[in-house]
């Protein structure tokens, strides 16, 4: 006796993507709104000279941003703040936002120079220039 099986590989998507368009707003309160951290995303650019990262920081002030460099390892860490400004009679009703403590480490291919390293912050993005250390080469000695 043959069995057949059905095949539907996009029922299941179109159902969840239904119940998702379809459901209702979900209503937060100040107090149980979820804090989240959204991750810290970066580029990072080589020249002969240098690496160039720029990382997106949306809300964050300059003072709440770190950076730490030792040998070949960068870390940036980051915290937004948020002022729960509810005022009598307003509920959230939606909160997307995210806020609190961030932070990224990566390595580089070569060490960088952190006495010449520099960092600026514009609209949201943090741009890092990371001058490569000069290889370190050996030395021959010569035995007399």
């Amino acid at each position: 006796m043959t069995r057949l099986i059905r095949y539907e590989p996009l029922t299941g998507r179109l159902d969840g993507l239904f119940d998702e368009f379809f459901r209702p707003a979900f209503a937060w309160d100040g107090a149980t709104a979820p804090r989240e951290t959204a991750p810290i995303r970066f580029d990072v650019r080589e020249t002969p000279e240098t690496y160039v990262v720029a990382a997106e920081l949306p809300g964050v002030t300059r003072e709440n941003i770190h950076v730490e460099i030792e040998g070949n390892e960068v870390t940036i860490s980051a915290e937004t703040q948020r002022a729960d400004e509810q005022k009598d009679g307003e509920k959230w009703l939606r909160v997307e936002r995210h806020y609190g403590k961030a932070e990224r480490r990566f390595a580089l291919p070569q060490e960088v120079d952190d006495t010449r390293a520099a960092a600026k912050f514009a609209d949201g993005v943090l741009e890092l220039t990371l001058p490569k250390k000069a290889p370190v080469t050996g030395r021959k000695l010569q035995v007399q």
